[in-house]
């Protein structure tokens, strides 16, 4: 199914650019195009993104720090 009509950029290569290490819309733009002309599809790139398409934003995710409460300034 193609995301970008512009550049007829399809779900699938957007997958694979993101598994490939682009994890973000600008990222995905940088290796196909794809939201550079329109816009129309930049919604479409982040719910992918968002979905698992990037294995680096999950274990990014998985591994963020809890941050302990700071004592406040007298």
């Amino acid at each position: 199914m193609f995301v970008c009509s512009c550049f007829g950029v399809t779900e699938e290569q957007v997958k694979s650019h993101a598994d490939a290490g682009a994890c973000t819309p600008r990222q995905i733009a940088s290796a196909c195009k794809a939201g550079t002309d329109c816009g129309g599809c930049v919604r479409r790139i982040q719910a992918l993104l968002g979905r698992g398409a990037c294995p680096r934003r999950q274990s990014a995710d998985q591994n963020e720090p809890v941050l302990a409460k700071l004592p406040e300034a007298a």
